[in-house]
């Protein structure tokens, strides 16, 4: 077949030695193209790609036909040339419009006939680019999926921009060089999307009814879908196929649910662990838990970002809440998938979890994981435990609703600072200084709100403005009578330390817990205590631009978003507290809060996501871009560069707290003492004690040692000679000590010359 034409002035004929195609724009050589290719049918399939390629304004000459062609003609004279229909071009299908309405979804039908071929997949042919247009006052409330006529689902934005307006000409293509995520509203132009696209082109079969299905995940704002389009064509979008990894594997599946901020929706859920070493596979049986949950979005600022956070009971196939142990952590119902997307390094979270529970506390167990919610891979997420009461958790007496009076109405209790309202909380009854007027509200936590009755709401908020009167007095300081009978300094002081350390800006404001336990027996007080600590997304980065120096205090900034109550500003004013402030800080600065033992923990964090890290970042696509908690420095471009800079910002922020920590080391009784089991020569447990302390020395014998037990101020408390009919198993069990006061003690083994100290908290 001769097709007609005539050369372009300007645009010189190619030799004729291969099939060659010379682009000409505006009869100007752009570019050419050799084929090699022989048979007409794959000569002709290349040359439909030239044509999507370039625009109408160009001309091909094609030496094998000596002519050239406007590219609005080209297309079907090709077709014929193939002689088969295994060449096709794009193809585009639009659909209308429909109201958002707040938390729900609406679904646009986009109907799909005469595609060809019919058969969709990632190689050849199939879909290549979503278009929308929508109005939204609040475009982070949304989330905007494609759903193929088989059910198949992939997000294409979610959680983006903030409190911005909508989506104007807004295209979603695999290919495209800038993520979703990196744009700002109304995001025109085109943006590679969030989820994986190609999940749709599994060879499916796509003619049929596609749905643009934008979910309102929130109220207070509505919009609507003006318009939508699908387009298939010769370049489909392609997916990345997660199989396997060295974490454990969580698998959710929703079986066409929308996970809402509330309620919670039933899903299936299996998790895959295969032990320290061995591989996890998605096919693999899953052998952690596998059975129902319920789950919902959580947090606050967090549930904003793209990668959502999560909290989820476990279910029967009821609904009804059942126990389970879940990656070697205790037993409990409830449990929460924390969202890595603020945090690039993954250790912002689970180092200072992991210090704190060195110090002795109760702190939050959890888990480093690869999440695949309905078949798409959701990155790395911590699963955690909840902060919830019982013994494995915070370990306080359960407060049931019948006791309101004597002893059965001092606990337990757990407390908070945190966002609050007229329902969940109580204004306390003094400002913090410098701050006069300054309203702050403590929330309860457990029980909840409303399972508290009017006895057990008057106790707790009677013992807070007890303390807060004996701290704000003339003699707040006084060791009897002023406000250590209310609190475990200890506690607060470790507190302190873990917050000022990472700079937690949320730290005294926000998810800051404290808990009571029930009194003694004898009706002498069990204090308040700090913690368990939480939150600390926002924390190890330079925030506030002249801090790049590792400088500045967060405890006495109490007017903020959420107002802090200020503790503290007066806790210092006490040089007895500011004292032993000191002296625990130095004291760890020897051990856990080394520089070489925080780089060794984060380098360990870093060895396990080191795989995971490339799959997460190429799902979310915001490594390099500006993302979250905003940063004074230009974004990391690599994971590496991220760590060494968390890392940097540690050694500086250690650097300027050894010089500006208040208190000092005079007269301190832990001065030069090894006094944490990673260093010390005798162990003793557990750590904080109640009624009961075991002592071990691993390389060397008890017997015939002197053991004493003192306080800070370095009074004796016991004093005993261990005898081997004392020891059991190599252990000698120190008990009768539930009598004792809350706070720091030393125990002393000595045996002729040598001595032993170790520092134990009550």
């Amino acid at each position: 077949m001769m097709l007609q034409g005539k050369i372009k002035k300007g645009c010189k004929a190619p030799k004729r030695k291969k099939l060659e195609v010379i682009v000409c724009k505006y009869g100007v050589e752009h570019q050419m193209y050799q084929i090699s290719v022989i048979s007409r049918q794959s000569r002709c399939f290349q040359l439909i790609k030239l044509l999507i390629k370039y625009n109408q304004t160009t001309f091909l000459y094609i030496t094998s036909l000596n002519c050239y062609f406007n590219m609005n003609k080209l297309l079907t004279t090709l077709l014929l040339l193939a002689g088969s229909t295994s060449v096709f071009h794009a193809q585009t299908y639009t659909g209308a419009g429909g109201n958002i309405l707040d938390n729900q979804t609406v679904d646009i039908p986009i109907n799909v006939s005469g595609l060809s071929p019919a058969t969709i997949d990632t190689t050849n042919f199939g879909l290549e680019q979503v278009c929308i247009n929508l109005t939204h006052t609040w475009d982070a409330d949304l989330t905007i999926r494609i759903v193929a006529p088989d059910g198949t689902t992939a997000v294409l934005a979610d959680g983006v921009g903030g409190d911005q307006d909508n989506f104007t000409n807004t295209c979603f293509r695999w290919d495209a060089a800038t993520s979703i995520v990196a744009g700002t509203a109304p995001f025109s132009g085109t943006y590679k999307p969030m989820g994986q696209m190609g999940l749709v082109n599994n060879g499916q079969n796509g003619i049929g009814t596609w749905k643009i299905s934008v979910s309102d995940n929130a109220g207070g704002d509505q919009g609507t879908v003006t318009n939508c389009s699908i387009t298939f064509g010769n370049n489909p979008a392609t997916y990345f196929a997660f199989t396997e990894s060295d974490l454990p594997i969580v698998i959710i599946n929703t079986n066409g649910g929308t996970i809402v901020n509330d309620p919670k929706i039933m899903a299936d859920m299996g998790i895959v662990d295969n032990g320290p070493g061995v591989r996890n596979h998605v096919t693999d049986p899953k052998n952690d838990y596998n059975g129902k949950i319920g789950i919902e979005i959580r947090g606050n600022y967090s549930a904003s970002l793209p990668q959502k956070p999560y909290s989820f009971e476990l279910w029967d196939v009821n609904g009804i809440t059942i126990d389970s142990s879940i990656l070697g952590m205790p037993v409990e119902s409830e449990w929460l998938l924390l969202a890595t997307y603020n945090d690039k390094s993954f250790a912002r979270n689970a180092l200072p979890f992991h210090l704190y529970d060195s110090m002795g506390h109760y702190s939050v167990r959890s888990r480093l994981v690869d999440v695949v919610i309905n078949g798409e891979y959701r990155g790395i997420y911590q699963l955690a435990e909840k902060v919830k009461r019982d013994s494995s958790r915070v370990d306080v007496s359960k407060l049931t609703a019948t006791e309101i009076a004597g002893i059965d109405v001092t606990g337990g209790y757990i407390l908070k600072i945190d966002y609050w309202d007229n329902t969940n909380s109580w204004q306390l009854n003094n400002s913090p200084i410098g701050f006069p007027g300054l309203d702050v509200h403590m929330v309860y936590y457990y029980p909840k709100p409303e399972d508290l009755v009017i006895q057990q709401k008057t106790y707790i908020q009677g013992f807070i403005d007890a303390f807060e009167t004996a701290l704000y007095g003339l003699n707040f300081d006084d060791p009897v009578n002023g406000y250590r009978q209310y609190i475990s300094t200890s506690t607060f002081v470790d507190y302190f330390i873990i917050s000022e350390v990472t700079r937690n800006v949320d730290g005294y404001k926000k998810s800051r817990f404290f808990f009571k336990d029930k009194d003694h027996a004898d009706g002498t007080f069990r204090k308040l205590k700090a913690g368990p600590v939480w939150d600390f997304d926002w924390s190890l980065k330079d925030i506030d631009a002249g801090s790049e120096d590792g400088s500045g205090f967060m405890y006495g900034l109490s007017d903020q978003d959420v107002n802090a109550p200020g503790w503290y500003i007066r806790l210092l004013e006490d040089t007895v507290f500011a004292n032993e402030l000191r002296c625990r800080y130095d004291d760890l600065r020897r051990s856990i809060l080394s520089e070489a033992y925080l780089y060794g923990k984060v380098d360990s964090i870093t060895a396990l996501v080191n795989e995971s890290q490339v799959w997460h970042y190429q799902t979310w696509g915001h490594m390099g871009q500006s993302s979250g908690t905003p940063e004074v420095q230009a974004p990391s471009q690599t994971y590496a560069e991220e760590v060494q800079r968390l890392k940097d910002w540690l050694d500086r922020r250690l650097t300027w707290l050894d010089a500006n920590m208040p208190g000092t080391l005079n007269g301190c009784s832990m001065a030069g003492l090894n006094q944490l089991a990673g260093n010390a020569q005798i162990v003793a447990y557990p750590n904080p004690f109640d009624n009961t302390l075991l002592i071990e020395w691993p390389t060397g014998d008890l017997t015939g040692c002197t053991l004493r037990l003192r306080d800070e101020t370095g009074r004796l408390f016991r004093e005993t000679v261990i005898n081997n009919s004392d020891l059991f198993n190599g252990s000698f069990g120190l008990t009768g000590l539930s009598d004792l006061s809350q706070g720091v003690y030393f125990v002393e083994l000595t045996r002729g010359e040598d001595q032993r100290v170790l520092k134990v908290m009550k």
